[in-house]
């Protein structure tokens, strides 16, 4: 059996290395390394893919976040509500912009934003709803949407971990998450569903006005060389990043379809266990499976990582500390908010591998040894 990898990335990378390679070679042989053609093709590509007017490439996914809460002309104090069960990133920029993070529970079985604690958040000082596709599963945006578009408030989609997913709206329609609100934000980190071999991120939107101003922000707050309009900042997504994401973003449904036949086997393996529930699945919106996430109860959670670890499984823990019990938001008074679902999924999730490259006999061997521990 090959060696078990939280992200298999080398496997993936065996498997369109001449192509990879090629197109790596081709951008340093152009030197054309800072906006050059593979970059316009990939933002084009992913426009098409997402079903957006606009898609603004930048260096990573917290980068897109604040660009696009940037170009909101957020200020000071302004109160951007966004759950508290979520990598530190959606939050942290948040803080950064000296605005006022007012964090959110989830919902027990999406992991995703609530829309009724958003609708009980909102005051007058809401400037901007920040909803986060966790895990690769889609958040409710239809309800998020609706909350959103009575109170006149925009909404940035944290689409760094669902990047594919498709929503189903009830009227039949379809979208895919990061081309709902009024602006979407991803990221490419390596082991994203859709990930270079190093930093990159991208912002999307329909508001063509918004993406002009975006651009400049990203590129110094200017459109024309050294004629700077607004305060920006640095941020752009390199070309031989981009020529690995032209050759990877074709592929993306494959990878997704490879993410959701491995969650078939997690899921037929644990079905019907008493401790063990397996990641809830929207009936009509596609969960991409970033991760694999189990909630337990009556489990040790953290005894269970470490048995993994000593049969050479890795495992994870997404996410332990969750942002309101941070002590970067202590300031903010977050520790006094009500969250009972965040706290009471911080202790009892964990993540097992999850990659378009596991097969069968790792599959079998992963679940055999988590169910010998919890049985």
């Amino acid at each position: 059996m090959r060696p078990i990898q939280m992200v298999d990335l080398r496997q993936q990378y065996d498997q369109i290395k001449a192509e990879v390679d090629a197109a790596i070679h081709e951008v340093i042989d152009s030197v054309s390394f800072i906006n050059g053609k593979a970059v316009h093709d990939f933002a084009g590509a992913l426009s098409r893919y997402l079903g957006v007017k606009e898609v603004i490439p930048c260096a990573n996914g917290t980068d897109a976040l604040q660009i696009a809460m940037m170009a909101l002309d957020l200020q000071p104090g302004d109160e951007v509500i966004t759950p508290s069960f979520t990598y530190i990133a959606t939050t942290e920029v948040v803080a950064l912009l000296k605005l006022k993070p007012v964090f959110v529970d989830v919902d027990p079985k999406t992991f995703c934003m609530d829309p009724e604690a958003l609708k009980k958040a909102i005051t007058p000082n809401t400037k901007a709803i920040v909803p986060v596709h966790l895990y690769g599963q889609a958040a409710d945006m239809e309800a998020i949407m609706a909350i959103a578009n009575k109170a006149g408030i925009p909404v940035i989609e944290d689409n760094a971990q669902a990047i594919g997913s498709d929503f189903h709206f009830s009227d039949g329609s379809t979208k895919k998450t990061g081309a709902i609100g009024t602006i979407g934000c991803t990221s490419f980190f390596p082991s994203k569903n859709l990930g270079c071999y190093g930093d990159g991120g991208a912002i999307c939107t329909n508001d063509s006005v918004l993406a002009e101003k975006m651009r400049k922000i990203a590129n110094h707050g200017q459109s024309v060389r050294y004629y700077h309009d607004i305060v920006g900042c640095n941020s752009r997504l390199d070309s031989i990043q981009a020529a690995v994401l032209n050759i990877k973003l074709p592929r993306l449904d494959q990878y997704i379809a490879a993410r959701r036949a491995a969650a078939d086997a997690y899921d037929a393996a644990f079905a019907g266990h008493p401790k063990i529930t397996v990641p809830f699945r929207e009936k009509n919106n596609k969960h991409v499976f970033h991760q694999y996430t189990l909630q337990l109860e009556g489990v040790d959670r953290d005894g269970l990582n470490q048995f993994l670890a000593e049969h050479k499984i890795p495992s994870m823990i997404y996410y332990p500390v969750p942002a309101h019990r941070q002590k970067m938001f202590a300031a903010f008074g977050a520790d006094q908010a009500d969250l009972p679902v965040t706290d009471w999924l911080t202790g009892r999730v964990i993540s097992l591998p999850m990659h378009t490259e596991l097969d069968a006999e790792q599959l079998q061997f992963i679940t055999s040894k988590v169910l010998q521990y919890i049985n």
